[in-house]
């Protein structure tokens, strides 16, 4: 099958109402460009409010059926394209999760990924907002194939990666929101910049399997000196080859992927096959002891 993939990368403002809209109108500018599975970055309905701990947030979360599936379920059949989006979600009273969302062609949700790794570093104060996922590593069903949807910081465990391939995705999304510290050197950023591709990549290759990253842009101030989002939105192909890739700038990337060469290359690359399962017990350990 060719999916012809969409990444929408934006800047995000202060009004979800604001930041909905600019969305569709790239929505439906892909749409128009023969997308069929359009994918948006981390939690782009409000600015990253996660640079600092404070209990007002919670009140950007939102139900899954919400206000926001229901307006992009709308755009969805509209345009008859596949969507997946990143919300705050709020599902109970104190409990919140970082949630993936995926709405079919006929605007109905075919399924959600809960974030599982939730980092707490300074300026990603995640952990005082989101509840760990409880979804298990599950492929979502689709028009456009199993899609093995994980978040951001899940993007650097191979563990994720490999789960999702072992229940049968045929490419892996990562909606993303990362980007510099200010303050750090200009070495140290092309560091971070190329280890966050290098490891998205290493897991396409390892798994024979399309990778789909799309990351937002744009300074916004916050604890710390705000973050600089890098922007750099790429479609790597089962080899790790890059398909398509932005830079720091709003853009839309496009690819075509054809998810039919992962049978080739796993018959030549036989990573599959040649797992030792019975010796990797240790990997269910927090250390090595």
């Amino acid at each position: 099958m060719i999916v012809n993939a969409a990444l929408i990368q934006k800047k995000i403002g202060d009004s979800p109402d604001e930041n909905r809209k600019r969305l569709s109108e790239a929505i439906r500018s892909a749409a128009r460009d023969k997308a069929d599975l359009i994918v948006l970055s981390e939690l782009h309905n409000t600015r990253y409010f996660c640079q600092s701990e404070d209990a007002a947030c919670f009140d950007l979360a939102e139900t899954v059926p919400g206000e926001s599936t229901a307006f992009f379920g709308r755009l969805a059949q509209e345009q008859k394209v596949v969507l997946v989006i990143s919300l705050f979600e709020k599902r109970a009273a104190g409990l919140y999760h970082n949630t993936a969302v995926v709405i079919e062609k006929d605007g109905n949700i075919a399924g959600k990924y809960r974030k599982m790794h939730i980092p707490d570093d300074p300026a990603f104060y995640e952990k005082f907002y989101f509840t760990p996922g409880d979804l298990g590593f599950e492929p979502i069903k689709t028009s456009v194939g199993k899609l093995g949807v994980l978040i951001c910081w899940d993007q650097w465990y191979p563990e994720a990666a490999r789960l999702m391939a072992l229940k049968g995705a045929d490419m892996l999304i990562y909606p993303t929101a990362i980007g510099w510290d200010p303050n750090d050197g200009e070495d140290e950023k092309k560091r971070q910049l190329q280890a966050w591709e290098i490891a998205q990549r290493a897991h396409a290759v390892s798994n024979a399997l399309p990778v789909l990253s799309v990351n937002r842009v744009g300074f916004e101030e916050g604890g710390h000196g705000g973050i600089e989002f890098w922007g750099g939105s790429f479609i790597a192909g089962a080899q790790g080859e890059i398909l398509a890739k932005a830079d720091r700038e709003e853009a839309t990337v496009f690819a075509a992927i054809d998810t039919e060469k992962t049978e080739k290359l796993r018959r030549i690359w036989p990573f599959m096959r040649d797992r030792r399962i019975e010796s990797y017990g240790d990997l269910t350990k927090r250390w090595g002891e």
